[in-house]
């Protein structure tokens, strides 16, 4: 079944009871004020008569007549005085007189008894209205007392609110209808729309967006899904690119490889120097290969979100082992390394992770460094975080690219970045792995000349699942 047809389905099942009640509960409301009403005027006339024969030691025909041409009972359309067994003694009817006849009425049979009787009923169109009373001599019952009131111009009342309330059920109806055939056509479009819009997109439609209008919640649900495809597009572009940077930056050495072999295999007569020298570039090659897919195995494992437990690591320690695998690097190229870190500086990670991160920053300062230049890193407390800086005074980076130097395999100077061996992806490496690690990294260009890196990484370990 279909959302319009459950709405409408729904909307018909309210209308139905709300009409129910609307035609129900008024008529009884008022036909129970009718009824005690007239239990009030009944029971009075009853009580009338009744007063205009209690004197009378016994009930005859005679003495209760002349009673009761003093008495004129109101609101009955019959009134009967009996014997104590029942016998007709003075009846008000004048077609159909039961005087000298035995009635037998429930309410009569009661009263004689020794009860007040009374009964009312709503039938074909009229109220049907009755009550009864004993006569009592000195506590004996000498007889009873009978009313009877036939009423149609309360039923006509009653019949015509009734009509009424038919006549406003329809038009309610009929408008609740129009409404709802109205506003299910709506939600139906509406839903429609989003039901397109998420059809489309799961065919790879991405370019999809729902388009609602107004202020209510599908428009909402509209938003949300339109900032969701946005991302999803934003993602489906990055790994679209991301695999086409990749393939481009796997294919370069690859080529080299490839080039370097068919030289030796074409060449019978290379010289064995040669050979030797066409062969260390394979290697260096093949150790850039290695060096590419340990980067991509990494961002991957980081966008698996597949961490180990973090720890207090102190920065000190990390820091050294850094310094020492780079310092060849930087005797090489006459680079100076200073370092400085507070006493009991810690950041709550791994110590893989912050070797990585300090590895990657102050090789990237190195590499690209002038000759005679100089790298400082340091570490210190603030508060709850630790703060690692890694500046130096190289060749700087230009303040458009600054933007965009975490993205993956972004390069300022391809040229140069390769030249150097670099993969365009250790600084991704460090953004990911701090931003994970509850921290965040940021870069900015020294006037004087070079490039300064800060990480603001935790140093107090919180609650489980926070880091």
């Amino acid at each position: 079944m279909t959302w319009r047809l459950k709405l409408s389905a729904s909307y018909i099942a309210i209308l139905m009871v709300v009409m129910a009640l609307m035609n129900t509960y008024p008529l009884l409301v008022s036909e129970d004020l009718v009824v005690r009403a007239k239990r009030t005027t009944l029971l009075g006339s009853a009580a009338a008569i009744n007063a205009a024969v209690a004197g009378l030691d016994r009930l005859t025909g005679e003495n209760v007549a002349e009673a009761m041409a003093a008495v004129e009972p109101e609101g009955v359309s019959r009134a009967i005085v009996t014997d104590s067994y029942g016998r007709v003694l003075y009846d008000t009817r004048e077609v159909g007189n039961a005087q000298g006849y035995y009635l037998f009425y429930n309410e009569l049979v009661e009263a004689l008894q020794g009860n007040i009787a009374w009964y009312s009923v709503y039938q074909d169109g009229a109220f049907h209205s009755s009550a009864a009373q004993p006569v009592l001599y000195r506590n004996q019952i000498i007889g009873g007392v009978y009313v009877y009131e036939y009423d149609t111009q309360q039923a006509a009342l009653l019949r015509t609110l009734q009509n009424n309330l038919l006549l406003v059920s329809a038009f309610l109806a009929l408008v609740m209808v129009v409404v709802s055939l109205i506003f299910g056509r709506q939600l139906t479009m509406r839903l429609g729309a989003l039901q397109t819009a998420i059809r489309g997109v799961r065919e790879g439609a991405y370019n999809q967006r729902a388009r609602l209008s107004g202020h209510d919640e599908f428009t909402q649900i509209a938003g949300e899904f339109n900032d969701l495809v946005d991302r999803l597009q934003e993602t489906e572009n990055a790994r679209r690119q991301f695999v086409s940077d990749a393939s481009h930056e796997l294919k370069t050495p690859l080529a080299s490889i490839r080039l370097l072999t068919d030289s030796i295999l074409q060449n019978q007569n290379m010289d064995n120097e040669t050979a030797r020298e066409f062969v260390s570039d394979i290697g260096q090659e093949a150790e850039r290969l290695s060096r590419i897919t340990e980067d991509l195995l990494r961002l991957t494992r980081l966008d698996s979100g597949a961490l180990e437990t973090p720890s207090c690591v102190e920065v000190a320690p990390v820091l050294e082992r850094v310094v020492r695998m780079l310092r060849p690097v930087a005797e090489e190229k006459g680079v100076a390394i200073y370092t400085h870190v507070d006493a009991g500086a810690e950041v709550v990670a791994t110590e893989g992770e912050l070797y990585q991160i300090l590895y990657n920053l102050a090789e990237n300062a190195v590499k690209y460094n002038r000759p005679g230049g100089s790298v400082r890193v340091y570490a210190r407390g603030e508060g709850e975080a630790t703060v690692l800086t890694v500046e130096d005074n190289g060749i700087g980076i230009p303040e458009e690219d600054l933007s965009n130097i975490f993205k993956r395999f972004y390069r300022v100077d391809k040229a140069r970045s390769r030249a150097a061996g670099g993969t365009g992806l250790g600084l991704s490496i460090v953004s990911d792995t701090v931003s994970r690690r509850g921290g965040a990294v940021r870069a900015e260009s020294i006037p004087a000349g070079g490039t300064r890196f800060v990480v603001t990484m935790p140093c107090i370990e919180r609650g489980e699942g926070t880091l």
